[in-house]
């Protein structure tokens, strides 16, 4: 009788970014100059605490300023790995970006920006569901390839990514109610792949 060789189970760590300084509540998405709030860097400095002990192998970062002030003190707890910047990670690109949404959803009330919601499905105003499933399944991938079998990677990116490579790994429908995305601000959410 044969016997299966021992399948390893690489372990995928996707963080949210810590929060960001914006008083004046603008829909941020890929603008430069947004940068982590005191109360960000204090959040990404408990997740350097957090993965301190952690047999990281690999490690993954969004090309955005908040995302790698994120990852500065869980990388500096692992001198020894690189530190990759994967665009595949970054934010999704939203029609919306630099308007001011405030606690109103003000925005949403121009009439300019009425046929920018005309199919949530896809989504009209962005980036398709599909697409950043897309590209986030291979960053994954591709993340577990270079962590290696039985490894760990921490991949630091942004909400909407991480929510929507959640759904797709558990096969739901990537159409959502934001209000209602499990992934908050420095949140861990790890996936398992199995190599071998």
């Amino acid at each position: 009788m044969r016997v299966a060789p021992p399948v390893a189970e690489t372990i995928v760590h996707l963080v949210r970014h810590g929060e960001v300084f914006n008083p004046e509540g603008v829909l941020y998405g890929r603008l430069d100059g947004f940068n982590l709030s005191e109360r960000g860097r204090a959040m990404a400095e408990r997740l350097g605490e957090y993965f301190a002990d952690a047999d990281l192998t690999a490690l993954r970062v969004s090309p955005l300023a908040r995302a790698q002030q994120t990852m500065a003190p869980i990388a500096a707890g692992h001198p020894d790995l690189g530190l990759q910047i994967d665009d595949r990670v970054i934010e999704a690109a939203n029609d919306f970006e630099g308007q001011v949404f405030g606690p109103r959803n003000r925005a949403l009330l121009n009439p300019a920006n009425w046929w920018k919601l005309r199919n949530p499905l896809r989504p009209s105003w962005g980036e398709p569901f599909t697409q950043i499933a897309s590209r986030m399944r291979t960053a994954i991938a591709d993340a577990a390839d270079a962590a290696g079998p039985g490894g760990q990677a921490v991949i630091v990116s942004h909400q909407l990514p991480i929510w929507i490579a959640r759904l797709d790994a558990e096969g739901r429908r990537l159409f959502h109610d934001p209000r209602s995305r499990l992934c908050t601000l420095a949140s861990v959410t790890s996936v398992q792949l199995r190599q071998g």
